[in-house]
C-alpha cells in the first residue's frame, strides 16, 4: 500500500462504476481508467528494460495535454514501480530534452502536439524509447503508438511493491534562476500531501468534480490523487489553454466543483463578466497559488465569485502544501480578517513552518527572514545535485528562498523571494510591498518591481506596469500613487510601461525576463 497507485486500485475495486473522466461527450468510469493504467503499466514494463524486463525506479518523462489519457499516463508508471517526470508542455523542446537527459529517462510519453518538436531536439538522449499519442501511421520507426501499445498489453496489472521512501515523481523546477533542478518526491511525500489535503485543505467528496484548468505537470496533476482517493470526477477541457468563456461553459455542463488556478487566471475571470450568463453555482472551491495574489484583487474576486477560495503556499520541493488559508477565512468583515487575507495562512497538518535568519536561528514573531519547512512532505533532495541539497536542506529544514514573517497566531506573511529583495542605500526593500500598492491603482492591470544597479545607491527601484486599456496612465501618476502609500525611499525611481509581462508556464511573472527586456545587457 506504499505505492501511490494504490489509491486508484482501491477506488476501482470499490467504486468501479463511478464516473472518472469527462471529456467532451465522453464519460468513462473508474473501471475503465484502471484498465487503461494496467495496460500501459504492462506496456511500459515491456519496453523500459533490456530484453523487455521491467525496471523498478526507471524514469518516465511525460509531456502531456490535459485529457483522460494524460491522467492514465501519470498513473501507469507508478503502478509499474517506475518514476514519473512530468514536464511543463510549454517548455521548449530543447528544455524537455535537457530534463530527459538530466534524469536519465529511457522512456518518454508525449501527446501528438509536442511530438514533432521533441523529435527534432538535438539534445534528445540517444536510445530513448518514445511513445506518442496519436503518433499516426507515418510516424518514425523508433516511435511507438500509445493506443497500439495499450491494445497489445494485458488488461490487468498489480501495483508494484515499493518502499515508502522510493521515488515516485521528479518535479523539475521552472528554471527561472538557471537550469532546472529535479526535486525528488517519494511515495511517502505524496501520500502525506494527499492526507493533508483530505483532512483539512480540501476535503474532497465523491460528488466533487475537478477541472483540469492548469497543466498536469503541476498542481492540477498533484490534486488528481486526492480526487482519485475519493472516487471523484476529473473534467478535461476540449480547448487549449485557459479561456474564460469556454471554462464557464465547462463548469456549467459538467457541474464542476473544484479548480486550481494561478492568480493570472483569476484576474482573467474578473475581466470577463460572461459568467453571469452561465450557471457556475456548482463551483465551490478554487485553490490558488504559485504566485502572489494581491489583496485588492483577492477582495474583488471574493465579492464577485463568493467565498470559494483556498490559498495554498507550497513548492515543488514540498508540494501542496506547507500552509493554507481556508475558505471560511476568505473574508474582510473585520480589520483582523482583512489583514489575514494578505497572509498565506497557517502551517498544514504534518508540516512545521518557521522563519530563520541567515545563521539559521529562529526569528521572533513579526520579524522577517527566510521561510523554512520540515516534515514528511519535504522532498528527498535534488536529483544528482549534492551542492544544491547541502544548501536547500541544511540542518534538516527545507530553505524555501521565500522571505516572510509569522504573526502571533502563526499566520505566515510572505514579503518576497530572497533573491528578489532590493538593497538601496543600505535599506532592504521588498518588491511585493510595492506591487501590492501598484495593484490597488485603478488604472494598473499588472505590475512587477525589481532592482537595477545604481552607482550611488547600489540598487534603485524600477516598476514595470501594464496599464489598463485607454487609461492614459503616466509615470508621474504611478510614482505619485506610491508616494501616497509608501515610505519615500520605497517608491520607484522609474516606471516602464509594457504591453505584457512574460510569465512561466505556471503563470509566474518572470522578473528576470522583464529586467532583460527593459534593460538588455550590452
Amino acid at each position: 500500500m506504499n505505492n501511490l497507485s494504490y489509491l486508484l486500485t482501491r477506488t476501482a475495486a470499490q467504486h468501479g462504476a463511478r464516473p472518472a473522466t469527462f471529456h467532451g461527450e465522453s464519460i468513462k468510469n473508474y473501471r475503465w481508467l484502471d484498465e487503461q493504467v494496467s495496460r500501459l503499466a504492462n506496456g511500459l514494463a515491456g519496453v523500459a528494460g533490456p530484453g523487455g524486463a521491467p525496471v523498478r525506479g526507471e524514469r518516465v518523462g511525460l509531456i502531456l495535454e490535459n485529457e483522460p489519457r494524460g491522467l492514465a499516463a501519470m498513473l501507469a508508471p507508478l503502478r509499474a514501480g517506475m518514476v514519473i517526470v512530468p514536464m511543463n508542455p510549454r517548455l521548449h523542446p530543447s528544455e524537455h530534452a535537457f530534463i530527459l537527459a538530466d534524469c536519465g529517462a529511457r522512456v518518454v510519453i508525449a501527446s501528438r502536439r509536442y511530438l514533432d518538436g521533441l523529435l527534432a531536439a538535438a539534445e534528445l538522449p540517444a536510445g530513448i524509447t518514445i511513445i506518442g499519442m496519436d503518433a499516426g501511421e507515418d510516424r518514425r520507426a523508433d516511435v511507438l503508438d500509445y493506443d497500439e501499445l495499450l491494445a497489445a498489453s494485458d488488461r490487468k496489472a498489480a501495483d508494484c511493491e515499493v518502499a515508502a521512501d522510493d521515488l515516485a515523481w521528479i518535479f523539475y523546477t521552472s528554471g527561472t534562476t538557471g537550469r532546472p533542478k529535479g526535486a525528488m518526491l517519494s511515495h511517502r511525500n505524496l501520500m502525506t500531501m494527499v492526507t493533508t489535503q483530505l483532512v483539512e485543505c480540501n476535503p474532497v467528496q465523491p460528488e466533487d468534480r475537478l477541472v483540469y484548468s492548469a497543466a498536469l505537470a503541476h498542481s492540477n496533476g498533484l490534486m488528481a490523487f486526492q480526487h482519485i482517493a475519493r472516487a471523484a470526477g476529473h473534467v478535461f477541457p476540449t480547448f487549449q489553454g485557459f479561456r474564460t468563456g469556454p471554462f464557464y461553459e465547462l463548469v456549467e455542463k459538467h457541474r464542476v466543483t473544484t479548480a486550481f488556478m494561478v492568480p493570472t487566471m483569476i484576474q482573467m475571470m474578473l475581466d470577463d463578466p460572461s459568467h453571469r450568463q452561465r450557471d457556475i453555482s456548482s463551483l465551490h472551491t478554487i485553490v490558488y497559488g504559485g504566485a502572489p495574489m494581491y489583496i485588492d484583487r483577492l477582495e474583488e474576486a471574493i465579492e464577485t465569485f463568493g467565498q470559494i477560495f483556498v490559498q495554498g503556499f507550497a513548492q515543488g520541493e514540498a508540494p501542496m502544501g506547507c500552509t493554507y488559508l481556508p475558505r471560511h477565512e476568505h473574508h474582510a468583515t473585520t480589520p483582523e480578517a482583512a489583514r489575514r487575507l494578505g497572509s498565506v495562512g497557517r502551517e498544514c497538518l504534518h508540516v512545521e513552518v518557521r522563519v530563520f535568519d541567515d545563521e539559521d536561528r529562529p526569528l521572533p514573531t513579526g520579524e522577517p527572514g527566510e521561510v523554512v519547512v520540515r516534515g514528511d512532505l519535504v522532498m528527498k533532495g535534488y536529483w544528482e545535485n549534492p551542492e544544491a541539497n547541502a544548501q536547500a536542506l541544511r540542518n534538516g529544514w527545507l530553505h524555501t528562498g521565500d522571505v516572510g514573517y509569522l504573526d502571533e497566531d502563526g499566520y505566515l506573511f510572505l514579503t518576497d523571494r530572497k533573491k528578489d529583495m532590493i538593497i538601496s542605500g543600505g535599506s532592504n526593500i521588498y518588491p511585493r510591498e510595492i506591487e501590492e500598492v501598484l495593484y490597488r491603482h485603478p488604472a494598473v492591470q499588472e505590475a512587477t518591481v525589481f532592482g537595477v544597479p545604481d552607482p550611488k545607491w547600489g540598487e534603485r527601484v524600477v516598476a514595470a506596469v501594464v496599464p489598463k486599456h485607454d487609461s492614459g496612465l503616466d509615470e508621474g501618476q504611478v510614482i505619485g500613487w506610491c508616494v501616497e502609500h509608501l515610505a519615500s525611499y520605497k517608491k520607484p525611481s522609474e516606471v516602464r510601461f509594457i504591453d505584457e509581462l512574460p510569465k512561466s508556464g505556471y503563470g509566474k511573472i518572470l522578473k528576470r525576463e522583464v529586467r532583460d527586456i527593459l534593460y538588455p545587457k550590452s
